[in-house]
């Protein structure tokens, strides 16, 4: 034990002096030694010895080499935990950076997936037609014979099938005349294939809809990137922009599409007139058309528009290179003569069939308009049908443009210079019918004005677009102003040879004009005069002043 104790620093030195305390031997075994020791000792002194103050000198100069092990230990501790965290946050971060990437590229194919899906054969807009068993305005219904406007049908089968390509097209034609109806037929003949057609709207946002739903796009509104904090590219978007987007996905198909098939794709926007004649409808028209262009040079897509106004074409001609106008008018008089007679033949076998006579009344009253044969061709009296269509034409004409004469209020102002507008040009119409005559060998021509010739007889050149809007007057291809129809016309020419309609037409336009000569007429007030006689001198709009100078009764005299 004392050979132990001597070999401790501080134990020897106090051991030189006294022995120590049996207790410290047990200390020692329980103790570290460095740290822990008896301070009572058997000399008697109170405090420590000598060599027990150069111990803890020593201790305040030097760490122990225990106390450099136990810290360096801490810190290893420490810088461990620290890259152990940072991995494990890196690893989170590039896991959950990998899961949206991937996902975000999923998206992307899945989107042209579907959109290859909805150019698949079939679609939509040819089950809806299927639902009313068989198309719209289509009198002509047998195996041989389905369909009766050959050469235009002809033209529109080759956009259809994708053999007529290089161009976009644009169908021009009043209310009525069967240009949705030969597109849908043409869609039958190849069933749908590579062709998707919807329904315009003057609302942005429902356009927008509508032409998801015909490519089956989503706009990203079924992105979950937010789950991966990624901003989905829906938020803060216009319609516009969205529509931007979703002809880029569908370049995108057509591209990929044009190395396996071989044929441009068909996009077919129907009733492109509802757009809205405005700074929206109009930017969204020169979007359309700006991809229509790049589209028809690479043979992509061919867009068609459907259209019953003028303005569509105007708007578009502007820009156009590769646009072609393809007019669709009413059948000639034997075509439609010839489609009457087959279709009663096959309706009412059992009974009398009517006579060319009768055909070519009902002809002369209506016209070539498919939507009005095809009303009559199903009707037992043919010949009070087309007194009805002629009088609902009539009431609409004079609910919307009937004028009020020389009793009217200047409040109704606006609406009756709008009326005595389209009064006039009707009246226009019909004296140049009675100046041409009619021919009964020939087929039926409405009387036509030039447009600019039909803006300068009603003085007016912003109102012609409202009349063919609501089918009262129309505009052709080729900038020609007549009557909507043909019992559009015969109601022209009713209200003009009913009595004592042209001076009732002058007392409106002589009212009219007071009403204008009213408000631009500026009345002076004198009072308080003295005797005598006045003269009034200026010119206010030469920037001189007005002058008034009295003459006395004499001078004025003089």
């Amino acid at each position: 034990m004392s050979t132990l104790l001597r070999s401790i620093p501080f134990v020897r030195a106090s051991y030189k002096i006294g022995k120590p305390h049996t207790s410290l031997a047990v200390r020692l075994q329980r103790t570290p030694l460095a740290f822990q020791y008896d301070r009572r000792y058997v000399n008697g002194f109170g405090g420590p010895s000598p060599g027990q103050i150069r111990s803890q000198a020593d201790d305040s100069e030097e760490p122990p080499k225990a106390e450099k092990d136990r810290l360096r230990s801490q810190w290893s501790a420490t810088l461990f935990k620290m890259f152990e965290s940072a991995v494990t946050t890196f690893a989170s971060l590039l896991v959950l950076g990998l899961a949206g990437y991937t996902y975000h590229k999923y998206y992307k194919y899945l989107i042209l997936k579907k959109m290859a899906k909805a150019f698949e054969p079939g679609d939509p807009v040819l089950e809806l037609a299927a639902l009313g068993k068989g198309l719209p305005n289509n009198i002509l219904q047998g195996d041989d014979q389905h369909w009766i406007r050959h050469a235009e049908q002809t033209k529109i089968d080759g956009i259809i099938n994708g053999t007529d390509r290089g161009h976009y097209h644009l169908l021009i034609g009043e209310k009525g005349t069967g240009k949705s109806s030969m597109l849908l037929h043409a869609m039958q003949k190849v069933d749908g294939e590579g062709i998707s057609m919807f329904e315009a709207h003057a609302d942005l946002e429902i356009f927008r809809i509508r032409l998801g739903k015909a490519l089956d796009y989503e706009f990203h509104e079924d992105y979950i990137g937010s789950l991966f904090s990624i901003k989905g590219p829906r938020e803060g978007n216009t319609a516009l922009l969205d529509i931007e987007r979703a002809f880029n996905k569908l370049e995108k198909l057509a591209l990929i599409r044009r190395k396996t098939v071989g044929r441009p794709l068909v996009l077919i926007v129907n009733s492109t007139h509802l757009l809205r004649d405005d700074a929206d409808g109009r930017d969204l028209l020169e979007l359309i058309q700006q991809r229509a262009e790049q589209w028809a040079a690479s043979n992509l897509v061919t867009v068609v528009l459907n259209s019953d106004d003028y303005w569509v074409y105007e708007s578009l001609k502007q820009y156009s290179t590769r646009m072609e106008v393809l007019p669709v008018l009413d059948l000639p008089k034997d075509q439609a003569i010839s489609a009457l007679m087959q279709f009663r033949k096959r309706h009412y076998e059992d009974e009398e069939q009517p006579s060319s006579k009768l055909l070519e009344e009902v002809y002369s009253r209506l016209g070539g308009r498919l939507t009005f044969l095809n009303l009559v061709a199903k009707s037992p009296d043919m010949l009070r049908t087309c007194e009805e269509i002629c009088q609902v034409e009539k009431t609409w004409f004079l609910n919307n443009c009937w004028i009020l004469g020389d009793g009217c209020d200047d409040d109704v102002m606006d609406q009756q210079k709008y009326a005595a507008a389209a009064m006039v040009l009707a009246k226009a119409l019909v004296d140049q019918e009675k100046e041409a005559g009619s021919s009964s060998d020939k087929p039926y021509l409405l009387p036509q004005i030039p447009l600019h010739k039909a803006r300068e007889i009603m003085t007016r050149a912003d109102f012609i677009k409202s009349y063919d809007h609501i089918n009262i007057f129309t505009i052709d291809a080729q900038a020609m102003v007549r009557a909507d129809s043909v019992p559009m016309q015969r109601a022209f020419r009713e209200i003009c040879s009913e009595p004592g309609f042209e001076a009732h037409l002058e007392a409106t336009l002589d009212r009219i004009s007071a009403i204008e000569s009213l408000g631009r007429t500026r009345e002076v007030v004198a009072k308080d005069l003295i005797a005598g006689k006045y003269k009034i001198s200026g010119r206010p709009d030469r920037g001189e002043g007005i002058t008034v100078e009295v003459y006395p009764t004499g001078e004025a005299n003089e």
